[in-house]
C-alpha cells in the first residue's frame, strides 16, 4: 500500500477489545516461547510417527543443551526377538542431564490455555462484528499479481508506510495475518492437544490426523517456529514504520 492510498482510506481506529486480545495474545505467546524452547532443550530432538526416544532414530536434531547427541547407555535390551524389536537401555550416569520438564510443562500449558481462550474470544468477536471482513480478509480488487508484487517490492525496499492508528492493513499484511489467525495459530493450538494424553484419550482421532504423536510434535515444531518468524518481521515492520506512535495506536494512545 502506498501513500496515495493509504491517505484515501477510512481512518478507523483499533477497537479496545482489539488491543486487549493482542497484549493478551502476544504476551502468552512471549510465554509459550519461552518455555518451548526449555522444553526443546531437555529433549531437542524431533521423530515421525507414534513413538520416539534417545534409542531410535531422530528426524531432526538441535545441538541446543548437553542433551544433543547423548551415549552414556548401557547395553541395548530388546523387548522382542526381531529386527524392529522396541529397546530399552539404562543410564551411565556418566553426564548430568538436563531437565527442567516440570515447571516448564506447566507454564507451557497455563500461557497456551491464555491464548487459547482469547485467540477463542477475539475470534467469535471478530466475525459477529465484522472486523475480519472490513480489515483482515483481502477484497478481490486486491487479489492481483500487480499489487501483490508492488507490495512485495516495497516491502523489500523496506518503504514502510507509516501509522494511521488504526486497521489500514496492505495486501501483504491481510495475507500475513489470514495465514496466522485461519492456519498457523489454529495448527499449532490442535497439534498441541494432539500431545496431550488426557486429550488423545477423549477424542482418539487427532492422533489419527496427524499420524501419532510424535508426528503432531513435529508439525508441532515447525507451525510454532513459522509464528515465531512471522513476530520478529512483525516487530521489525513495528520499528521501520514508526515505533513510538505504533505502541501509542495499540495502547491507551489516540
Amino acid at each position: 500500500m502506498d501513500y496515495s492510498e493509504s491517505s484515501q482510506i477510512e481512518k478507523a481506529k483499533h477497537k479496545p477489545w482489539v488491543k486487549t486480545s493482542h497484549w493478551i495474545i502476544t504476551l502468552s505467546f512471549l510465554i509459550l516461547v519461552f518455555t518451548g524452547i526449555e522444553i526443546l532443550m531437555v529433549h531437542p530432538r524431533l521423530y515421525w510417527g507414534e513413538v520416539g526416544n534417545e534409542l531410535t532414530p531422530a528426524f531432526l536434531e538441535f545441538p541446543i543443551s548437553r542433551n544433543y547427541q547423548r551415549s552414556d547407555w548401557e547395553e541395548q535390551i530388546p523387548f522382542f526377538d526381531s529386527e524392529d524389536s522396541p529397546v530399552s537401555a539404562g543410564r551411565l550416569g556418566e553426564e548430568e542431564m538436563f531437565n527442567q520438564n516440570g515447571w516448564g510443562r506447566s507454564l507451557h500449558l497455563l500461557a497456551a490455555w491464555f491464548l487459547v481462550l482469547t485467540g477463542l474470544f477475539y475470534l467469535i468477536i471478530g466475525l459477529l462484528s465484522g472486523h475480519f471482513q472490513k480489515h483482515i480478509w483481502p477484497k478481490l480488487k486486491e487479489l492481483t499479481p500487480k499489487k501483490f508484487f508492488r507490495d512485495l517490492k516495497e516491502h523489500f525496499k523496506l518503504k514502510i508506510s507509516p501509522p494511521t492508528g488504526g486497521p489500514q492493513y496492505g495486501l501483504l499484511q491481510k495475507l500475513s495475518y489470514m495465514g496466522i489467525i485461519f492456519i498457523a495459530l489454529p495448527m499449532a493450538i490442535i497439534t498441541g492437544f494432539t500431545m496431550s494424553p488426557a486429550i488423545t484419550a477423549a477424542y482418539p482421532f487427532l492422533l489419527d490426523i496427524f499420524g501419532g504423536y510424535q508426528s503432531a510434535r513435529t508439525i508441532h515444531f515447525f507451525t510454532s517456529t513459522s509464528l515465531e518468524i512471522f513476530m520478529v518481521v512483525h516487530v521489525l515492520m513495528i520499528v521501520l514504520s514508526g515505533f513510538k506512535a505504533q505502541i501509542r495506536y495499540m495502547t491507551i494512545g489516540k
